[in-house]
């Protein structure tokens, strides 16, 4: 059993995965659930470039090209998520971008 294959579709928070050209290559259960009303599964193999209008496009062909870390809080109506976007590698080859959503509101509110 790949443990970390069954760990990430099992959490209960959004996991998408994107190649170093910003394709989405996989997403966890948590995630087709958040992305439903955009296509939800059928977002696997679509561009997040075409997913993002300016300036958040530009934002993500700058992390694709630098590899590097954004992490903010994202609002939308009465929520709040933790976004956390990390490149990802195999045996030390960048492979693209990994983005983690977290529900924060509960811990920003008290």
């Amino acid at each position: 059993m790949d443990v970390m294959a069954k760990w990430g579709e099992e959490v209960p928070f959004p996991i998408t995965i994107c190649d170093r050209e910003g394709v989405i290559v996989a997403m966890n259960r948590k995630s087709k659930e958040q992305f439903a009303e955009d296509g939800g599964a059928a977002l696997i193999g679509k561009s997040l470039l075409d997913c993002h209008p300016e300036p958040a496009r530009q934002k993500l062909l700058n992390l694709l090209q630098n590899k590097t870390v954004n992490t903010y809080i994202s609002s939308s109506g009465d929520r709040k998520n933790l976004i956390h976007e990390v490149p990802w590698f195999i045996d030390g080859e960048y492979q693209g971008f990994v983005e983690i959503s977290i529900d924060v509101t509960e811990i920003l509110s008290k």
